[in-house]
């Protein structure tokens, strides 16, 4: 596989640099590229597996159905920001470039990530201590708008014309293996500390080694080889001013596909994952760990199969792998939660995650790069990051606490199953207006 060399554009008087192999360019080109990602993954992992006990800790309500309601949707909250995040941050990447634009994005995460690691619970400031949490999650919502835009748009425009979909997928492996990295987080904290200790400070471990993660990641940005967006502008003759008009007005049809086949990944994936853990610990009884471990299990899955799917779009066509699998999902989901509540043990959830994550790692495999392509270059990133942005406010930040929701309004275990089905319809609707890009050329 022959891997573009990327032009270092330096200061005339700076030494030069000694050049990087193709081995080396193509690492540290996927590997800055994914760590923002994967940043917000391994954080919104480990919120969630101990969402029990930030509820228990920020928001003091007798009910524990009532706790875990606010704390999920204290979970949800960042989603708010994140359609400000991906215009704003994506415009700006179209006009001043990928990388300036990834550099902000895990700045701005590293800001949300610390808040969290040293605010103050309930108990030691009041009120303040729940509006700091939710600033803390506004914070990286809007900062997460705009990473999938930026990073998924470079991987895309440094890919060749038949890896792009390979290429791509790293960001989304990116962030099984960040839901790994939390959940095995997770699993020593809560077998090596006592539940006192958990409460005391060990919930806080997790995000002070989020926040440690960042000087890696600046670094890599900071060091990132890019074309300057001017140059293509102008070889092109076009360099919107506002790239927002020109997606509404000019892409209106890409806008709404893109949003049908984010709508179906986004609430299957924060479903399978995320939520999971949660379902096992508070409907089926499972011990925490156990819980965790399921979300260990669904991370290395994907983060192996990913690009096993990034691939295969590649070969086969992005078009009908995601129709392919997207109906699989929607066909199993049902009877795996019918299996949950009717063997609610260890093995089953294991076995269900199991099945489930292969299914959608293959799934979103070509996700990224189906986003992508579906917007010239002077647009794509704001038009990937507002799409994409959107679509995981709406079905996948707030899926956790949707579900739940369900589940109270309607006596039903089987409610989580029901939604990622309906979501899982709209995005074949979407997938089906969408034009097959795979291997040819990127504008």
């Amino acid at each position: 596989m022959e891997t573009p060399t990327l032009t270092r554009l330096t200061d005339a008087s700076a030494p030069s640099p000694a050049p990087l192999t193709r081995k080396q360019s193509r690492t540290r080109l996927v590997t800055a590229a994914a760590v923002g990602n994967a940043l917000e993954f391994y954080d919104f992992t480990v919120y969630g597996f101990f969402a029990l006990l930030i509820g228990k800790l920020f928001f003091p309500v007798h009910d524990p159905v009532g706790q875990l309601l606010l704390a999920v949707a204290s979970f949800g909250v960042g989603f708010f920001t994140r359609p400000v995040g991906g215009l704003l941050i994506g415009m700006y990447a179209d006009r001043a470039g990928r990388k300036k634009a990834m550099v902000l994005t895990l700045a701005l995460m590293a800001v949300g990530t610390a808040m969290i690691a040293f605010a103050p619970t309930y108990a030691q400031v009041g009120i303040a201590a729940p509006v700091i949490l939710v600033v803390a999650r506004l914070i990286q919502g809007f900062s997460a708008g705009g990473e999938v835009g930026a990073s998924t748009t470079l991987l895309l425009e440094q890919a060749p014309a038949n890896r792009r979909g390979l290429y791509a997928s790293w960001q989304f492996a990116s962030q099984g293996l960040a839901a790994m990295a939390g959940a095995l987080t997770g699993v020593c904290l809560t077998s090596a500390l006592s539940p006192a200790q958990l409460e005391s400070w060990g919930w806080r471990v997790p995000f002070v080694i989020g926040t440690l993660i960042v000087p890696v990641g600046w670094w890599l940005r900071k060091t990132l080889d890019e074309e300057p967006p001017a140059a293509h502008a102008a070889e092109k003759g076009k360099a919107p001013k506002v790239p927002l008009i020109d997606v509404l007005r000019d892409h209106r049809r890409a806008v709404l596909t893109g949003l049908g086949l984010t709508i179906g990944g986004t609430a299957a994936h924060f479903i399978i994952v995320f939520y999971l853990s949660i379902y096992g610990v508070k409907m089926l009884g499972l011990p925490a760990w156990t819980a965790m471990l399921s979300g260990c299990v669904s991370g290395a899955i994907l983060f192996v199969l990913a690009p096993v799917g990034g691939y295969l779009s590649d070969r086969f066509g992005r078009k009908r792998m995601a129709q392919m699998t997207r109906v699989l999902l929607m066909l199993a989901i049902y009877p795996a939660f019918v299996a949950l509540n009717r063997w609610p043990s260890a093995t089953t959830l294991l076995a269900t995650v199991t099945v489930l994550s292969c299914v959608h790692g293959i799934n979103i495999g070509g996700v990224g790069a189906m986003l992508g392509e579906l917007f010239p270059r002077s647009v794509r990133a704001t038009g990937a990051a507002v799409v994409y942005s959107l679509g995981v406010a709406i079905f996948g930040g707030f899926a956790q606490f949707f579900v739940t929701s369900l589940i109270v309004l309607t006596g039903s275990t089987l409610a989580p199953a029901w939604y990622v089905i309906a979501c899982g319809a709209l995005s074949l609707v979407g997938v089906a207006y969408m034009r097959e890009s795979a291997g040819t050329a990127l504008d």
